[in-house]
């Protein structure tokens, strides 16, 4: 899980990886930071991230989703979130 002040130290490029979607080898889904983010000053707590992950597959991270990634694979691997497999999106 993200923080609102470690999402706010966030910088271009860096990966990050989703608690939730994995690869079909088992893997958490990288995602890399692809833009600036975005940050208001009368809503110190809101923010913005533009994400992308693979080739065609673009996102925007906010302050509601935040608890869906982590900064390190191996932190989201030992996070157990139970979600239906419907509901799981593999790309």
């Amino acid at each position: 899980m993200i923080t609102i002040e470690q999402a706010k130290q966030l910088k271009y490029r860096q990966i990050i990886f989703h608690c939730v979607n994995r690869n079909k080898d088992g893997t958490p889904q990288r995602w890399r930071i692809n833009g600036s983010i975005k940050l208001w000053k009368r809503s110190p707590n809101k923010i913005e991230i533009p994400l992308k992950c693979g080739l065609r597959v673009y996102d925007h991270l906010t302050e509601k989703t935040l608890d869906l990634m982590c900064l390190t694979s191996e932190e989201a691997l030992g996070k157990i979130i139970n979600i239906p497999i419907e509901q799981q999106i593999y790309f």
